[in-house]
């Protein structure tokens, strides 16, 4: 008996995500990425898919903090290069990140999420059932204002395609992470928009939903 309630204890241990470390102004701190260990290339590609039934375990600050630097973190600090490349290296693509706990965007140059909403905008980001209960819905805005010199034609084309890099690299790490995701192109555009607070520069390319798998 004593045993039993022992292992109950552990795994309660495990299992439970500690509040986020919040800054004075609203930010929240996250910790360094882990960058070391991880699935083999080659064998996260063969694990890569996309999952429509999630659970609601929230995810620890851990993992978002790695979710975020493999979606578009800043892997050379000299130059401020990211895991993700962009055209002309103008890096526009801001990621929104919908949390229970409200809405933020990822500052990836200070490891940061930055409080933009209180309110839990997850079920605005998408017309799927699962998007309202997921842990985190990732949204990537592409911020024309930062595409200076550029036609909108090729302004809408390269945040489309840098958009789908930083995609790719989200599938990667789930599959890496035994995290389940899929990214989405069926929200309310207008609705969300004018929701997020958006500039008239800022457009809303794709979101993508991300958490534990549910078994179906």
């Amino acid at each position: 008996m004593r045993i039993l309630v022992l292992m109950i204890g552990v795994l309660m241990l495990f299992s439970f995500v500690p509040p986020a470390p919040a800054l004075n102004d609203g930010r929240i701190e996250l910790p360094p990425p882990q960058t070391d260990g991880g699935m083999p290339l080659m064998q996260a590609l063969k694990e890569r898919q996309s999952r429509r039934a999630f659970s609601d375990r929230e995810l620890s600050l851990q993992t978002l903090s790695d979710l975020l630097w493999a979606a578009a973190g800043v892997n050379r600090p000299d130059t401020g290069g990211r895991t993700a490349p962009t055209a002309m290296n103008k890096q526009e693509i801001d990621i929104y990140v919908a949390l229970k706990d409200g809405l933020f965007l990822y500052d990836a140059k200070n490891n940061l999420l930055v409080s933009v909403l209180s309110q839990d905008v997850r079920a605005m980001t998408g017309e799927q059932s699962f998007v309202k209960d997921a842990p985190v819905d990732l949204i990537f805005v592409a911020d024309h204002q930062k595409m200076e010199g550029m036609t909108g034609e090729q302004k809408d084309f390269y945040g489309a395609t840098d958009t789908g890099f930083i995609s790719e690299n989200v599938y990667l790490f789930c599959a890496s992470a035994g995290l389940a995701t899929v990214v989405r192109g069926w929200f309310n555009k207008l609705t969300l928009t004018k929701t997020m607070k958006l500039r008239p520069s800022q457009t809303i390319v794709l979101a993508q939903t991300v958490g534990y798998p549910r078994n179906e």
